[in-house]
C-alpha cells in the first residue's frame, strides 16, 4: 500500500495522500550540536595496562601505524620497563572518563622523542590533537621529535595542528625485504 509520494516543491520534501488529498510535510532536522569529548591526562596506571594492550592489538591499528603488536608478556614486560625509568614521560590519556590511550615521550640517542597510541573506538574525535597539546605542557624539552609512517595521515594531522614541522624522512628496511618510509617531524 502506497501512502503517498513525494511531489516537486520548493523546499522540504511533502507527500500527498491522495485519498485525503492531504499533504505531509517533512522538514529536514538538524542533528543537535556533539559536544567535543573530555580529553585529560594523568600518570600511567597498572590497571591501565589491560585496556593499553588490547588497543596495541588492533589490526588497523598496527597497521596504520606500522608498528607490530606485542604478546602480552612482552606488552606487559616493556611496560614495566619504561614505567620504572626516570627518562620516561608517560601518560594515560582520559576521554570523558575512559581509558582511550596512552603519550610517551623518551630519550633515544641524541633525540627526545614523542608517540601515542589511541584505541580506535576513540579516532576522529579530536582526542589524540587535544592529548598532545597537553602532554607538550607537561614535556617542555625542545627539540621535540616524533617520527611518523608516510601513509598514516591522521597523525601526521595530529603532529602538524601542534606546531610539529617535517624535519626529514627515513626509509627502514623490513622482515622480507620490504622497505618502510617514516616523516620525522620536529617541535
Amino acid at each position: 500500500m502506497v501512502l503517498g509520494w513525494p511531489q516537486k516543491r520548493d523546499g522540504p520534501a511533502s507527500f500527498l495522500f491522495p485519498a485525503s488529498n492531504h499533504y505531509l510535510f517533512l522538514r529536514p532536522m538538524n542533528p543537535p550540536p556533539v559536544a567535543p569529548p573530555q580529553v585529560s591526562l594523568r600518570e600511567v596506571r597498572v590497571s591501565d595496562l589491560p585496556v593499553l594492550f588490547e588497543h596495541q592489538l588492533d589490526p588497523e591499528a598496527t597497521r596504520m601505524a606500522a608498528f607490530p603488536s606485542r604478546d602480552r608478556d612482552a606488552f606487559m614486560a616493556h611496560w614495566a620497563k619504561i614505567m620504572a625509568s626516570p627518562s620516561c614521560a608517560l601518560r594515560t590519556i582520559l576521554c570523558d572518563g575512559s581509558v582511550a590511550g596512552n603519550i610517551v615521550a623518551w630519550t633515544a640517542g641524541p633525540d627526545r622523542c614523542v608517540g601515542y597510541w589511541i584505541g580506535r573506538e576513540f579516532w576522529g574525535r579530536g582526542v589524540a590533537s587535544a592529548a598532545l597539546v597537553q602532554f607538550l605542557q607537561y614535556e617542555t624539552t625542545r627539540p621535540l621529535t616524533s617520527h611518523v609512517v608516510k601513509q598514516n595521515v591522521a597523525s601526521i594531522r595530529v603532529l602538524e595542528k601542534a606546531g610539529f614541522t617535517l624535519a626529514g624522512k627515513e626509509v627502514g628496511d623490513l622482515p622480507g625485504g620490504a622497505t618502510l618510509e617514516e616523516l620525522v617531524f620536529k617541535l
